[in-house]
């Protein structure tokens, strides 16, 4: 009678202990039309009227995403929205997705979600996804460089900033927060960045924007 009962005990605490999700961490970057280091003034002279596009990358170090592991996989967003992407995006946006070529049909549905989850709104509604070759890199990449990515049409290359060089108003800080939910990241200047794809109605390029974020993501 005991043993039964222990078993059932057992059996009870099985079944109400919670699912521990595999965690998913990797390296993150962005880059908008906007700066995101400065001050009040020059944010209120840009706002409506400039950083309404951006580039946004994740790259899995290591993680699984409904037990599909994504390790050292990539996914790209291009966003091209209504209103300047800053403190709250409440106008529509579209999205291009550029989904590591390396990925398996699995892998790219899961880091499709992925994206969705860590970009919210901002890629409610994509209109077009492709596969590519990604090359993100946050840390160690080259001489001088801070990050850079390629993945398709989209590029971003960036250098940390310095102090006393960007410094414009004297009253910058991290004016925008990063795009993307649980990320860690620094401020950077995108010393060159844009997207020359198809999806949207107008590509871009851009050159010395302080308006990019390079750093970390981390789900749980």
């Amino acid at each position: 009678m005991f043993r039964g009962l222990t078993l059932a005990v057992v059996a009870l605490a099985a079944v109400a202990a919670p699912v521990s999700a595999a965690g998913i961490s990797g390296q993150y970057i962005e880059a908008r039309t906007c700066d995101v280091w400065t001050g009040p003034c020059f944010a209120n002279s840009e706002m409506n009227l400039t950083g309404k596009h951006a580039v946004m990358g994740w790259k899995v170090d290591k993680g699984a995403l409904d037990s599909v592991s994504l390790d050292g996989l990539s996914v790209v967003a291009i966003v091209a929205a209504s209103d300047t992407l800053g403190l709250e995006q409440t106008g529509p946006a579209k999205a291009v997705l550029i989904v590591d070529s390396r990925a398996t049909a699995k892998q790219r549905e899961a880091l499709i979600r992925l994206a969705k989850k860590q970009a919210g709104d901002l890629l409610k509604n994509v209109v077009r996804v492709e596969n590519a070759k990604v090359e993100l890199c946050t840390t160690g990449c080259s001489e001088g460089g801070c990050a850079h990515l390629e993945a398709g049409k989209a590029h971003i290359e960036t250098r940390c900033l310095d102090s006393h060089h960007d410094k414009v108003c004297g009253n910058e800080t991290n004016f925008y927060p990063p795009l993307a939910k649980n990320v860690k990241a620094t401020a950077a200047v995108a010393t060159k960045h844009g997207f020359a794809g198809q999806g949207f109605d107008a590509t871009w390029t851009e050159q010395e924007r302080r308006g990019a974020y390079v750093g970390s993501f981390e789900v749980r």
